[in-house]
């Protein structure tokens, strides 16, 4: 007998759902704009450790406009089940080519053909530059937030006569844990088998790891005042705080619990009180980290990159495209040049590039009527003429 899951704390405008058989997957799913039918289809994706309900605020700005609105908790998330969060189990299903076929497969059972747009946040915005790249004629125009797209890995060129150069092992790694305040790289830590038991059995509960962890991410963080790095080297990586580049010696449950809000700082808090955290937790607590930590697995492990590889060779994001961050998010500047490249290269129709001031990483949470402002601007800007 499984215990029913509480009600999530949504405004009246947006339901919950289930969508059976998406591509393995019952995927749980928000809705907003679905009382007439017809309407035009935005798809929303969100990262980590986040779910469906991290657009709660900006949904009913984007259905109000005559949208349809849907956001599932993607494949390793929440109340979306059919995959395993099994250290020693099989990483392909949480590859990116899958995450996309999960989204068109969500997509189709809805009855679209396409959508008009599909926004993506931090990891989202991977998977979402993925579905703009791969299926142009079912993605119509992609908002990337958060995490910039840099392009399709390239495949060695003119190698046939050369010296065969097997790949190198990065460095940066061996060079972070040399330097003298020794480091490490928050996408390898969370790769390794202690990460989701560090945070789902954070010393300090889930609740208060996860309120350290949105805290020292966002613009309430006051140290947050990102600048390009100049190179993907241990001595620039190191200026990045430490929820991206670790101590050596710290899990990120003991990272984020060395910058916690104080009471004071909580109960002011109006982009996250408490109740709503509560769902995330309670939801993280049910779960745990690991179906999301896949995702990172996939990225660091190098298995997948041949099968993106696939599109080398000048396959670009050429359906419009914008790009919004917080101005007070590392994230735009975590990866060095990413953030360049994508303007200047991997997108080819980029109409809007846009840093939210007073918004760190959660910047459609820290600043919801601003992001629903360049939202339907950017769907505005983004339709077909005729």
């Amino acid at each position: 007998m499984t215990t029913p899951l509480p009600d999530i704390p949504l405004p009246a405008t947006i339901r919950s759902r289930y969508v059976d058989n998406i591509n393995g997957l019952r995927m749980h799913v928000l809705e907003a704009g679905f009382e007439t039918p017809g309407r035009p289809c935005v798809l929303l994706l969100h990262g980590f450790p986040e779910l469906a309900f991290s657009w709660r605020k900006v949904m009913p700005t984007l259905a109000a406009a005559g949208y349809h609105v849907i956001a599932p908790d993607q494949r390793g998330y929440g109340r979306t089940t059919g995959w395993s969060a099994d250290y020693d189990g099989d990483l392909s299903p949480f590859r990116l080519t899958n995450l996309v076929r999960d989204a068109l497969g969500l997509v189709s059972a809805f009855g679209y053909k396409h959508v008009d747009a599909v926004f993506g946040h931090d990891f989202g915005s991977s998977v979402a530059a993925w579905c703009a790249l791969i299926r142009p004629d079912v993605f119509r125009s992609v908002a990337l937030m958060s995490a910039p797209f840099g392009g399709v890995p390239p495949l060695p060129f003119n190698t046939a006569d050369g010296p065969a150069k097997p790949a190198a092992e990065d460095p940066v790694h061996r060079d972070l844990a040399a330097l003298p305040r020794p480091r490490k790289h928050y996408q390898w830590y969370y790769s390794t088998r202690p990460a989701n038991a560090d945070m789902q059995h954070a010393p300090q509960g889930v609740h208060d790891f996860l309120r350290g962890y949105y805290h020292h991410k966002s613009a309430d963080w006051k140290a947050n005042t990102p600048y390009p790095l100049q190179s993907w080297s241990a001595g620039e990586l190191a200026k990045l705080p430490t929820y991206y580049v670790m101590d050596l010696a710290k899990d990120m449950a003991a990272t984020v619990a060395a910058e916690m809000p104080s009471p004071a700082e909580i109960a002011a808090n109006r982009w996250l009180p408490d109740s709503e955290l509560s769902f995330y937790s309670a939801e993280y607590a049910r779960t745990g980290f690991q179906g999301g930590l896949q995702w990172y697995r996939c990225g660091t492990s190098g298995a997948f990159l041949p099968e993106l590889q696939t599109w080398s060779s000048g396959r670009t994001i050429d359906v419009p495209s914008a790009f919004i961050s917080g101005k007070q998010d590392w994230g735009t500047y975590q990866r060095p040049g990413v953030y360049e490249a994508m303007q200047s290269k991997a997108c080819t129709n980029m109409i809007g590039c846009h840093l939210v001031d007073g918004a760190g990483h959660w910047v459609q949470q820290e600043q919801p009527a601003e992001v629903s402002r360049l939202l339907l601007q950017f769907l505005q800007q983004a339709k077909p003429a005729g």
